[in-house]
């Protein structure tokens, strides 16, 4: 299961809502979306791969992927988050393979090298074969991130591959994240789970009745009824944070939450100064800078860790570290700037 939905707002003025981040080159040349369904075809053959996404992004994500066709897309009658999309993907599975442990993977992560992360992926699905656990896949912090959600490791299994989640942390502040990052047995929560549908669906039931008592809906067929009664949700808050059931493997490879335009420099290759420039963009004497140019060129020079974008007649330049705030820039320009497509 590939999450495709939402817009990606941080990277303005590039993504709009016919081009949302996870159809940008943003960690590569190819499109995240690519690159996600490129990295897990050698472990799951392509019937068996699903896109969750929106009406709106249907006909652009197979026009990206013609490897995929319709029946490979779970298109959501509305958007209530993770925990709503993963139920009813997860009830859909249950119908015809009861005991199928399903990956749900985010269309916008950056992971290298894809074979240590398939093959991490097909031990975690080996686990989930025989626990009756919600598996989720940790990242040993390498900087004090404040944009991420954390987790605490607890005991180990039995088996001694994977250990349980003693708790979840918020996004937390700069100090509180130094601190994790100087103590062991704090990872990054990835938002990338394994586990079989019917324990999913059974956590769901016991833990998070504002999902389970509606579950009924989607076993009579009745799809829109139940995304129209569902609140808003994501998995985390609404199952993973409650359950005692949920247990962490630690990621054996790199891995990057491509969410704001700073990330772009972590992901994509640049230059000996950690530069990285993309379309008619030209950076001199520059150091740290992100230049994305698809409207025009961009001529950065003594730039230090800058952020400078040119794309639909829109010029915005931003210091990297503060890249992750656009969303709240959005909210104080005017809808013309903001919203250019509406």
């Amino acid at each position: 299961m590939v999450l495709a939905g939402g817009v990606g707002s941080r990277f303005w003025p590039v993504s709009t809502p016919s081009r949302p981040k996870q159809l940008l080159p943003l960690a590569s040349e190819r499109p995240l979306i690519v690159d996600t369904v490129a990295r897990i075809l050698p472990l799951v053959p392509v019937p068996r791969v699903r896109i969750l996404t929106g009406a709106a992004l249907a006909e652009p994500i197979l026009a990206a992927l013609p490897e995929l066709g319709r029946d490979n897309l779970l298109v959501e009658p509305q958007a209530r988050g993770t925990a709503p999309v993963l139920a009813w993907a997860a009830l859909e599975i249950a119908r015809r393979e009861p005991g199928a442990v399903m990956i749900s993977l985010h269309a916008d992560h950056a992971i290298a090298p894809a074979d240590v992360f398939r093959a991490l992926l097909g031990r975690v699905g080996r686990l989930a074969q025989t626990h009756a656990r919600l598996f989720t896949l940790g990242v040993t912090p390498s900087r004090p991130e404040t944009g991420y959600g954390y987790l605490r490791v607890g005991a180990p299994l039995d088996d001694g591959d994977a250990f349980e989640v003693a708790e979840f942390v918020e996004k937390p502040d700069a100090d509180t994240a130094r601190e994790y990052l100087r103590r062991e047995g704090y990872l990054w929560n990835s938002g990338i789970f394994v586990w079989r549908v019917g324990v999913l669906l059974e956590e769901l039931r016991r833990h998070t009745p504002e999902i389970g008592e509606r579950l009924g809906l989607l076993e009579r067929g009745r799809v829109a009824d139940f995304f129209e009664q569902v609140p808003v949700l994501s998995i985390d808050e609404g199952l993973l944070e409650r359950s005692p059931s949920v247990a962490v493997a630690r990621a054996n490879f790199s891995w990057d939450d491509v969410g704001a335009w700073d990330a772009v420099g972590r992901t994509r290759v640049g230059d000996a100064a950690g530069n990285v420039a993309v379309g008619d963009a030209h950076l001199v004497d520059a150091t740290g800078c992100v230049a994305w140019a698809e409207d025009g060129a961009i001529v950065v020079f003594g730039g230090r860790d800058l952020v400078v974008v040119r794309a639909g007649g829109l010029t915005f330049v931003a210091p990297r570290e503060r890249s992750a705030e656009l969303k709240e820039l959005l909210k104080q320009l005017p809808d013309r700037l903001a919203r250019p497509e509406q």
